[in-house]
């Protein structure tokens, strides 16, 4: 039983390889980029329109107002970051059906990579929102104190990102293994549509945990009124 798809070696020279993980990363993301091209190469803005336009506009709406529940004032800044996190984690389980696939979440190095992304664009909308001294006061509230704190929570939450992620896939598949090993029939099967379910929720967790960390980073302060005597 492979415990990660890092396992699964297709071509070695030396120390370079190549595993299934960055085979079934690439091979995810030319799915996507083909898909998201095909989706949008006809859509139109008279009031006939496809089902698939339909599809994509209701999904594009509910994702920007996930994003505004969260707090951040201007969604459509941060639904092609925020989507794409979703887009990715949610197909990578999804595509678990097709036969010989292993999901790229399954390995630490990839949900480490998703986690990293998150890191850098924190603060990337953090300093776009506030400025560069507005973005590192943010470490010093509520008072200098919790410099080294704050410091710490943030590669903290970015190492409980990645090991949460994994951590979850990989249970999810190590279950179904044995499963199939023990009664290769019902259960699979049944495990197989739980895996799914569950891979979706933990792309809506990723993404809203993402969308939360970035509406931390990009809040302004608002000065408070003084109350009138």
């Amino acid at each position: 039983m492979r415990l990660s798809p890092d396992e699964m070696i297709f071509w070695q020279q030396g120390f370079l390889k190549l595993n299934a993980t960055i085979v079934f990363t690439w091979g995810l993301m030319l799915a996507l980029a083909v898909g998201s091209k095909l989706i949008t190469r006809n859509l139109s803005m008279d009031l006939t329109r496809s089902r698939w336009q339909n599809v994509l506009e209701i999904l594009v709406l509910a994702i920007e107002k996930q994003i505004k529940e969260v707090g951040l004032r201007r969604p459509d800044r941060y639904l092609t970051f925020l989507g794409t996190l979703f887009l990715f984690v949610g197909m990578a389980s999804l595509s678990t059906v097709i036969p010989g696939y292993e999901p790229p979440t399954g390995s630490l190095s990839t949900t480490a990579a998703l986690a990293l992304c998150v890191f850098v664009a924190v603060p990337f909308f953090g300093i776009k929102e506030q400025g560069m001294g507005g973005y590192l006061r943010s470490y010093a509230e509520p008072t200098a104190i919790m410099l080294p704190f704050n410091i710490i929570s943030e590669l903290s939450r970015t190492l409980a990102l990645a090991i949460r992620l994994f951590g979850n896939m990989m249970s999810g598949a190590m279950i179904l293994a044995i499963l199939l090993t023990i009664t290769p029939f019902f259960f699979p099967i049944v495990m197989t549509a739980l895996g799914l379910l569950t891979g979706m929720v933990q792309a809506y967790i990723f993404s809203i945990l993402a969308a939360v960390y970035i509406a931390a980073a990009t809040r302004v302060r608002e000065s408070t009124p003084e109350l009138e005597t």
